[in-house]
């Protein structure tokens, strides 16, 4: 394993009610993330994730695409301590 990174990320566009959420949840499984992932009161889809630099670069790229149901307009990315987390969830 390489080093361990932990990002904040922000989704733009139409990422809400398309079933983002369940999809990024899906996607940092695969990929062994830690963090979690939650709707924003301003439409966007606010996510913290953690793990090894090549997972986080993969996660990072995918959040630009997201699942096919989704428009994303744009992605802001905030680096972020290492929190130790090991599992990924959806928060409300």
């Amino acid at each position: 394993m390489g080093s361990v990174s932990r990002k904040r990320v922000i989704v733009n566009g139409m990422v809400q009610g398309v079933g983002f959420r369940y999809y990024t949840e899906a996607q940092a499984g695969t990929l062994g993330l830690g963090g979690f992932v939650r709707n924003r009161s301003d439409g966007a889809v606010e996510a913290e994730i953690e793990g090894d630099d090549d997972a986080v670069e993969r996660m990072l790229a995918w959040l630009h695409t997201g699942p096919r149901s989704a428009s994303v307009e744009s992605v802001q990315v905030t680096d972020l301590a290492e929190h130790g987390e090991a599992s990924f969830s959806i928060r409300l």
